[in-house]
Formats: structure tokens, C-alpha cells, sequence
């Protein structure tokens, strides 16, 4: 990995092993191919090229001090808001592959609690000399304090169609922040979660992204060849039982990710096919 004071950009390289998609398989309790040659399923290359910081460079919270993206001022609170991946093909177990990450965009809002920090993160991952995933994700930082988030409203019916559930426990939660390299302490550490408003564990973002899209895939849908974007709508505290739901123009546009209560907190949509 290649890094300065203030980089424009982070480049990592390293063979995609079956260890991750294996490991990931584990945890969610189904079986997937894992050998050299199969292809790493759609949103699973989170568990890849992963930028793996010094205990010495992370901030109270448990994310990088520094670096991309890198807090705005001391204190901010970090919030995963949503993104948009491009898989133009799939990603190769076996073979070597780089990601290239940069700043893509800043921008500075005012909220009802204060000023926000809206940064769009680029992801570029190449394989064999092609790029393969194109992906963008926004991070929002929130000010200082233990506000809570206001409570999600409550949605309509999702319309007839399969639906996905998964448990989530402390136990999941653990092993997903491990597989992803993710130390924010929201996702395993209750004496923390109240310094950032919240109530309880807070699911990760990323997991249910990740469900919305194996739904697509248990159901036979692809995302190869289409653009695949989620928003996290509002906070999941668990532990719970979370259902994948179609979203309103069917699972072949999207899917939403409901809490046992009912609420959407996240969602998503496909669009394409490219041109």
C-alpha cells in the first residue's frame, strides 16, 4: 500500500485468496463456491483490499484519524450513507486484483443539528488489466454530541414477492466488523454507542447493502453489467431479525432491508443494463 501526509489517492494490491468468500459463507450459514477461478459474489469484494491502519492512527471511535476519507474536525461522528457499484465483471478468486482509492467529492450543508460533511469516496478495482467494480461511497460526518437520529417513518406494503431474513446477534456483528477490518465501536461496543446517539448495537450499513444484494442473487438476478445503488434510510439497533424485502418496482429493481419493527432502513435499486 502506497501512502503520504495527505495522499490524493491509496493504492492496494493483493491476490483475491478464498479465505474472505469462505469465512463470509460461514457466517451467513450457506455454502458458496470458494475455489481458484469462481467468482467472487456481487457486493462480497468489501471483504478485499482492505486498508489496514496502525492501532496508532485510529480515533476514539475506532475509525482512521487520518488519511481518505479523514474527519473533518475533531469529535465528528461518521455515518455510512449510502453508495453507488458498477460491476462491469465479476471479481476473480485466485488472481491478483488492484483498488485505487481518492476523494471524488466534498461537500459542506447545514443540518438541524449542525454542520454536515457530505465526502464521496471512489473505489477503482481492477483484475487482469480491466476495471472490474467502479464503486462510490458517501460518508456523512454529523457534529459532536450523543443527538439521537430522528425515528424512520413507518412505509407502506411492500408489494407481493420472496422475501429474505437474517438474525443478527453481537456474535454476527463481531465477525462482520472483523471480516471487513471495521473497528467502529457502534457495531460491538455498548458502552460506546450512547456517545453517538444511539440506543443499542447498531447493524452495520454495509450488511444489510450486502443482504439487498444476495436477495437479488438467491432469486437469480445479476448485478454484472448494472449499477447497484443503496441508501441507509435510518439506524438498525439490534440485535434483531431483519427481513429483505422487494422493493416497489419489484426485486429485479431493487429490494429494501426492514427492521423487525417494520421500518425501512435501508434500500436500494439496480438500474442498466450499461450501454
Amino acid at each position: 500500500m502506497t501512502s503520504d501526509p495527505t495522499p490524493s489517492s491509496v493504492s492496494r494490491t493483493e491476490v483475491i485468496a478464498p479465505e474472505p468468500v469462505e469465512s463470509l459463507a460461514a457466517m451467513l450459514d450457506i455454502t458458496v463456491p470458494f475455489q481458484p477461478g469462481d467468482s467472487v459474489p456481487p457486493m462480497w469484494h468489501w471483504m478485499y483490499l482492505l486498508e489496514r491502519r496502525p492501532e496508532s492512527e485510529l480515533g476514539p471511535d475506532g475509525h482512521p484519524s487520518s488519511g481518505i476519507p479523514a474527519p473533518p474536525g475533531p469529535g465528528r461522528r461518521r455515518m455510512f450513507a449510502g453508495g453507488r457499484v458498477t460491476t462491469l465483471q465479476p471479481l476473480l478468486i485466485g488472481q491478483p486484483a488492484t483498488k485505487v482509492t481518492s476523494i471524488a467529492n466534498t461537500v459542506e450543508k447545514e443540518g438541524r443539528s449542525g454542520p454536515l460533511t457530505f465526502v464521496t469516496v471512489l473505489h477503482e478495482i481492477t483484475q487482469g488489466g480491466e476495471l472490474v467494480i467502479r464503486e462510490e461511497q458517501d460518508i456523512v460526518y454529523r457534529v459532536p454530541g450523543t443527538g439521537a437520529l430522528p425515528a424512520p417513518p413507518q412505509p407502506p406494503a411492500p408489494p407481493a414477492g420472496p422475501t429474505l431474513s437474517l438474525a443478527v446477534d453481537e456474535r454476527m456483528m463481531f465477525r462482520f466488523s472483523a471480516l471487513t477490518y471495521n473497528a467502529h465501536r457502534i457495531h460491538y461496543d455498548l458502552g460506546w454507542v450512547a456517545r453517538e446517539g444511539y440506543e443499542g448495537l447498531v447493524v452495520h450499513g454495509p450488511l444489510q447493502a450486502l443482504m439487498m444484494a444476495e436477495h437479488l442473487r438467491r432469486e437469480g438476478i445479476t448485478v454484472v453489467g448494472q449499477t447497484y445503488a443503496y441508501r441507509l434510510v435510518s439506524p438498525m439497533v439490534g440485535p434483531q431479525t431483519f427481513t429483505v424485502v422487494p422493493g416497489p418496482e419489484g426485486l429485479e429493481r431493487g429490494a429494501e432491508a426492514r427492521s423487525a419493527a417494520g421500518a425501512a432502513c435501508a434500500t436500494s435499486t439496480v438500474t442498466g443494463p450499461l450501454p
